[in-house]
């Protein structure tokens, strides 16, 4: 009996589900697992020491399914964790940085270029790092956005408080000249109609999903390991935290229920 290696995609809350469905738009063969660690969300206050063990725990659950691909899906850890965790499998491992940084050197005029991510990936410098490998002379200006997750995790997207934490944490970087603006974390797509009314219609919005899911495509086609079979994947959702919210996020964002399984997940306070 045929079975169908899986792409196994992890993240530390719904974020990554921006990610999922990219791939199933780009690669409607490809069988998903993932897993949101929703009870530990988010990842972005969190020590790299914390986020490293959490994504190795991740991992080391996931490889049980033997998936072709890992795609860590959420900024933070990709910044924290990549090399590591690359180091540990014999799959290939993605990320969402490097993705996105060559969408917005490929995009920008002006050669400036914004970041808004979480407090680890900001403090990371790691967009920072990749935008000025591509181009040494872009000005990049970067941003933390703590409270952007918490309104995802809990599903409002659009509302007046949303507007107004959204204007308050970014509507500054409007001085700047830039015309990029990459949001640097999976969560934030959710809020692409609020960000995009608060930074204005001239200033383009990468997602780093869009760009992940063709890397995921390349990386698999010059492999030779894309999905050929012609039978609709069943897609597999699993995540540590409340299995209801997360299922009404997803039903809201992927326009289809899932197959949602709780995991039992120890969970340390931020420290």
């Amino acid at each position: 009996m045929f079975v169908q290696q899986p792409i196994a995609i992890l993240d530390s809350g719904v974020g990554g589900l921006t990610v999922v469905k990219e791939v199933m738009r780009q690669l409607p063969r490809e069988k998903i697992i993932y897993f949101g660690d929703t009870a530990r969300t988010p990842y972005g206050p969190r020590s790299p020491e914390e986020v490293l063990t959490f994504t190795r725990e991740i991992v080391d659950y996931l490889i049980q399914f033997h998936p072709k691909m890992i795609v860590i899906a959420c900024n933070t850890a990709t910044a924290v964790a990549l090399t590591d965790i690359r180091s540990r499998v014999a799959i290939p491992v993605v990320g969402v940085i490097n993705p996105g940084a060559r969408a917005a050197i490929g995009k920008t005029i002006t050669g400036c270029v914004g970041v808004i991510g979480t407090e680890g990936t900001i403090k990371s410098g790691a967009y920072e790092n990749a935008l000025l490998e591509l181009s040494p002379h872009v000005q990049v200006i970067s941003e933390a956005c703590p409270k952007f997750v918490p309104l995802v995790e809990q599903g409002n997207f659009r509302s007046n408080e949303t507007y107004s934490v959204v204007r308050e944490s970014i509507a500054h970087l409007k001085q700047y000249p830039m015309d990029c603006l990459i949001l640097g974390c999976t969560h934030y797509p959710f809020l692409t109609d609020t960000i995009s009314e608060v930074v204005g219609p001239e200033v383009s919005l990468i997602s780093s999903a869009d760009e992940t899911a063709r890397e995921i495509s390349t990386i698999l086609h010059d492999k030779r390991k894309l999905a050929r079979n012609d039978q609709v994947p069943v897609h597999q959702f699993f995540c540590s935290g409340d299995p209801h919210i997360f299922k009404q996020i997803a039903h809201q964002w992927l326009g289809e229920q899932i197959d949602l399984t709780p995991v039992v997940w120890q969970v340390p306070r931020i420290s």
